[in-house]
This record gives C-alpha cells, sequence and structure tokens, in this order.
C-alpha cells in the first residue's frame, strides 16, 4: 500500500478545485488552458508517481502534450491500452471530479503469462490509491472492429505509441475504427508514436518499431478523422532508427542489455511523432 495522501497531493486538490472554478464560471479558452496547465503541475508532482516515471518526463512531456492534445478536467476521456499506467497517474487525477477517465486495456488472452500480467499489474495499481484511481472506468479494447463504448460517447482518444503494435498484429484498420464509433463528432483523436526514417520504405508490420509520420497520418485520416495539428514537443533528433533490436534498443527497454548501453543511454527514448486528430461532422 503506498502512503496516504499527504500535502502535495491536498495541493492537486486544490488546484483542480480552481481549475473547475474558472471552468464552471464559463471562463475562456485561453483560461482553461491556464487553469488545466496548473492543475498538471500539482498532479505531476504528487504522490501518486514514483520516481521512475518522473524520469521520463523529459523525453514524453506529458504536461506539453495533454496540453496541446486539449485536454480540459470535464471531458469524457478514453486512453488506449494503459497498462503501464504512466499516462493513468495523469490523467485519472486530473478528471476525477467532473470528467470521465476510461482505460480500455488490451483484450486478456488465457494463452498469454505476459498480458495476465500486465492486466494483473494495471489493476494493482488502480486498487493501491483510491482516493487517486477510485473513479477510473476499465473496459476491454477489441482489435476486431467492435466496439469499446458505445458510439459517440467520449470527447478525447488518447493513443502512446500502440499504432505500431496493432500494425504489428494486422490489426490497425479495426483499432482505428473502433475509436471513430467511440468519439463525439468534434471529438479528439490524440496519437503519439515512434517516428520513422522518411527515406525508408514503410514496413507495414513496422517491426522495428517506428512508423513514418506521413504513413500514420495517411492511415488514420483513411479511417475518417483529420488532422488538424502536430507538434514537435515529442521529437529527439538524436534517434538514429537503425539499431539491431529496432527502437526497443533505446531505453526504458534496453533490449541489448549491456551492450552499447552508454550509447543508447545518451541517445535517450525514441524520436515521436505527436498527431492531433478531430472526428469530422455535426
Amino acid at each position: 500500500m503506498r502512503p496516504p495522501l499527504h500535502a502535495t497531493a491536498r495541493a492537486i486538490a486544490l488546484a483542480c478545485l480552481l481549475a473547475a472554478g474558472a471552468l464552471l464560471c464559463g471562463c475562456a479558452t485561453t483560461g482553461g488552458q491556464e487553469t488545466t496547465a496548473r492543475a498538471l503541475d500539482g498532479i505531476l508532482a504528487g504522490s501518486q508517481r514514483t520516481e521512475a516515471d518522473r524520469s521520463r518526463d523529459a523525453y514524453r512531456h506529458p504536461k506539453e502534450t495533454l496540453l496541446f492534445f486539449g485536454i480540459r478536467p470535464q471531458m469524457r476521456v478514453l486512453q488506449v491500452w494503459p497498462e503501464s499506467g504512466w499516462y493513468t497517474a495523469i490523467i485519472a487525477p486530473l478528471l476525477r471530479a467532473q470528467g470521465r477517465y476510461i482505460g480500455g486495456v488490451i483484450a486478456p488472452d488465457p494463452g498469454s503469462r505476459f498480458l495476465a500480467a500486465r492486466l494483473a499489474s494495471y489493476r494493482q495499481l488502480l486498487a493501491s490509491r483510491p482516493d487517486v484511481y477510485g473513479r477510473v472506468e476499465v473496459v476491454t479494447f477489441p482489435l476486431d472492429g467492435g466496439d469499446v463504448l458505445p458510439p459517440r460517447s467520449v470527447d478525447m482518444v488518447l493513443s502512446f505509441c500502440d499504432l505500431h503494435e496493432w500494425m504489428a498484429l494486422g490489426d490497425a484498420q479495426q483499432a482505428l475504427a473502433t475509436i471513430y464509433r467511440a468519439l463525439a463528432p468534434g471529438g479528439v483523436f490524440g496519437v503519439v508514436d515512434n517516428r520513422g526514417n522518411p527515406a525508408l520504405p514503410q514496413d507495414p508490420r513496422a517491426k522495428a518499431g517506428y512508423v513514418r509520420q506521413d504513413y500514420a497520418i495517411g492511415m488514420i485520416e483513411g479511417a475518417g478523422f483529420r488532422l488538424v495539428a502536430t507538434s514537435q514537443v515529442n521529437a529527439n533528433p538524436k534517434d538514429t532508427k537503425d539499431y539491431p533490436a529496432g527502437v526497443w534498443a533505446l531505453p526504458p527497454d534496453y533490449r541489448l542489455g549491456n551492450v552499447d548501453r552508454a550509447r543508447y543511454r545518451a541517445i535517450g527514448e525514441s524520436d515521436r511523432f505527436t498527431l492531433k486528430f478531430i472526428k469530422p461532422g455535426p
């Protein structure tokens, strides 16, 4: 069991209440962004995050990424495949008071101990801090094109480094169709993934874990979404994208163990595109 809430967590709650008050008073879009940014500052410093979580902030830029996507505390947000819990520890407390946070977990596979352990670990995380995660909803995200939620029921869907995995499984189109149906018209689909070399042909199965940005945009727009903005917030020009173990040679995976570990540590995490789409229509 993790320690009880302390002064930092109380500051988080106060920041969220201030954000809620500003929103209820009909603040402008800029004000909504400012109050969300303040709430995120408190959440990022909260006791629900480990030192290992915080050590990745320099590469994942959670505050800047979420503000770019336009998240607000009153939104209904689905995160696809949240099982590491890294972003759950940020988004769940932001939405706890006014919004709705839904984790669309990977479908269980009785034959996979890895998936069973992954799902169990996520549920243990949620149970460890009911004061933070007690209102998190968990649903199964299907890869057969079925519904994850009732159609048009969420304002935002977020996907962090899932696209290359869907491609590897051959299920990208089905996953995108599921997301499209779940989003309300005008809703946001935020996508982050490992950016591939634009000079090389795209492997349709993304075996090295990289997806060309233009390829990703074409695939997602082909599913009906419209690209509205891109960001370089998660870019890393040190990533040469040509490692024997693919993107997993880099931290935090270090799949090659101690082989060239210092080199990969110096590179840091992967170069990533950050794309904001909307679902068109009334």
